[in-house]
């Protein structure tokens, strides 16, 4: 039976645990494909809540298998602190596997990712220093260490640890002036990696195809967002993977004919943290009625960083642009509560360039830096629908924003979210 691969639609940040979370529980099998810590999402299961930045969502069900899948950077030293949050909150992880071709972050990869952050000064991208980057970059370069090496001889590990020390040292005392990381230190953390994770590091290819093969359902769960692609993104201001759908054949080791959905997650609004064009972006009061202050844990402030999103109208020309990249099929619509007592709710259809009106996406971000959004304003309603169930639940305006979004994208709404517990949802047939 093909599989159902979970996108973020937008800049990241969409609600995709939430969406994923319960989707999992339907799922015999979950594969998260790509990112690593520099993701975050936010779960409430059975009353608590959990936030995940590299665990797959599906571990807090106990018949899920969850697959750390090839195509991500995994930092053990956080992996780890995620487990025991798990256990502790008597979490079993007895179906919890790590692909032993998902390449690993050190402690040198922090390091650079944040001194070159640091030497951007105006033109830094905003990273979230978690190594991301430079762990890819090596892995790009085939001097990455990916989690099976742990398990090699300790001498042939310290070889491959040397090699990657040698570009890694290069740049951080040649060129930026920091000291140099000793081959030992690394060797020796990679020593404690291996006795506490040797036992979860396995093959993440073959029992997700016998899945696949048996009409087990299968989750794929993507991480960040599609405008932050490597390739169709809005470069430089980009992760340094392929959340999108093309990643998700990739980064889980998948074909085409595997996957049946696509369901693209978005946000009721537009958000976006870090550096980058964003043309619906607001500020000032507007910005705080949707950003909120920070007093509530589901307000608009990052899950890993902490840091407060841009927050904007939604972008409709982004969006078309996702579900064509993607080939969506369906769309899960969060936070659509945030947007009740609003009178009237613009949402962005085109753009304005150069004095000319542009319907498509720009092809380059100098294009997309000097856009300016061209709005349709919509009804909005006053109703408080964070108990709604049932599509009739919503008040006509909100069922006649979603139609709006749906002519957008060009696909069904089938999953709405009207606040951050699992049972504040709405599914609707496609």
């Amino acid at each position: 039976m093909p599989g159902t691969a979970i996108i973020g639609a937008q800049w990241g940040d969409e609600g995709k645990g939430k969406i994923t979370h319960l989707l999992s529980g339907q799922a015999d099998v979950v594969v998260r494909f790509s990112g690593g810590p520099n993701a975050g999402h936010t779960v409430v299961h059975e009353g608590q809540t959990f936030k995940l930045h590299q665990i797959p969502s599906g571990v807090l069900y106990p018949h899920v298998y969850a697959y750390m899948g090839n195509g991500m950077v995994i930092d053990p030293d956080e992996l780890l602190r995620e487990m025991q949050a798990l256990r502790d909150a008597n979490v079993d992880l007895s179906r919890l596997v790590l692909s032993g071709n998902a390449h690993l972050i050190f402690p040198y990869h922090r390091l650079l990712d944040r001194a070159v952050e640091s030497a951007r000064g105006d033109r830094a991208i905003g990273t979230t220093g978690r190594g991301i980057g430079p762990a890819y970059t090596d892995k790009a370069a085939r001097r990455g260490i990916r989690a099976r090496d742990l398990l090699l001889d300790d001498a042939v590990l310290a070889e491959r640890l040397e090699n990657a020390l040698l570009f890694a040292n290069a740049i951080l005392s040649g060129v930026l002036q920091q000291p140099p990381v000793a081959l030992d230190d690394m060797l020796d953390k990679a020593r404690r990696w291996r006795d506490a994770l040797a036992d979860f590091i396995g093959d993440a290819f073959a029992p997700v195809h016998a899945a696949l093969q048996a009409g087990q359902s299968v989750l794929f769960e993507g991480a960040q967002g599609t405008l932050l692609d490597l390739d169709h993104g809005t470069y430089p201001y980009v992760t340094s993977s392929h959340p999108t759908t093309g990643g998700v054949l990739t980064g889980a080791g998948v074909g085409v004919r595997d996957i049946q959905r696509v369901i693209g997650v978005v946000k009721a609004f537009q958000t976006r943290v870090g550096g980058g064009p964003m043309p619906t972006e607001l500020h000032g009061e507007e910005a705080v009625r949707l950003r909120g202050t920070g007093a509530n844990p589901w307000d608009e402030f990052g899950t890993t960083t902490g840091r407060p999103r841009r927050v904007g109208w939604l972008d409709g020309v982004a969006l078309r642009y996702s579900a064509q990249l993607n080939g969506l099929t369906e769309l899960a619509i969060t936070k659509l509560d945030i947007l009740s007592g609003l009178e009237r709710i613009p949402v962005a259809v085109a753009y304005e360039l150069d004095g000319e009106r542009l319907d498509a996406y720009p092809a380059q971000i100098e294009g997309l830096e000097r856009c300016r959004p061209i709005y349709e304003t919509v009804p909005g309603w006053q109703e408080d629908i964070t108990n709604a169930r049932t599509w009739d639940d919503l008040p006509q305006a909100a069922r006649d924003y979603l139609r709006f979004i749906e002519d957008l994208a060009g696909a069904p709404v089938t999953i709405v979210s009207v606040g951050p517990g699992s049972e504040q949802t709405i599914w609707r047939e496609a």
